[in-house]
Order: structure tokens, then sequence, then C-alpha cells
């Protein structure tokens, strides 16, 4: 490894604490790669709420499902097509 390599701490218990304050999954959850040396210091919940205040863990948004194949489908099917003859 070259000597620039920096040790990078576990991140697993902050991101399980977060998704519980936050109430979503564990893959919903940013944590800012920046400030991982903070992040990893946070050991409660309430260190947790501090930083997701500090907008330093951020709740992702929740990602659409689109239903543009669903229709072209249905629209396909009403044609006629899809009957499996």
């Amino acid at each position: 490894k070259p000597a620039t390599a920096r040790f990078q701490p576990t991140l697993a218990t902050q991101k399980r604490l977060a998704a519980s304050v936050l109430k979503c999954g564990e893959r919903k959850i940013w944590l800012d790669p920046n400030e991982i040396t903070e992040i990893a210091q946070a050991n409660s919940r309430q260190n947790i709420r501090k930083l997701v205040k500090s907008g330093l863990i951020i709740k992702k948004p929740e990602a659409s499902h689109s239903r543009f194949r669903a229709r072209e489908h249905a629209a396909a099917k009403r044609l006629g097509r899809h009957t499996g003859f």
C-alpha cells in the first residue's frame, strides 16, 4: 500500500443508528465522505441526530418506481400482443 493511504474506520454502527433515527433502511443513509473521522466519533443516537442536523448524515430520497414499461406492455396487450399464440 502507498504511504499516503490512511486507516478507514468502519461506519456500520453509525449507519445502523442513523437508519434507526431517520426511520429508513441503511441503503438510504448517506454519510459525508469528507467527514468520516467526525462521523466515526459518533457512538450514540444523540450524536447521530446532531450530525443529521448539521448535514453530515442525510436520508437519500426514495427512488421512483416508473410505470413506463407497464403502460407500454398494457398498450401492446390491448393490441393483442403477448397472448401466447
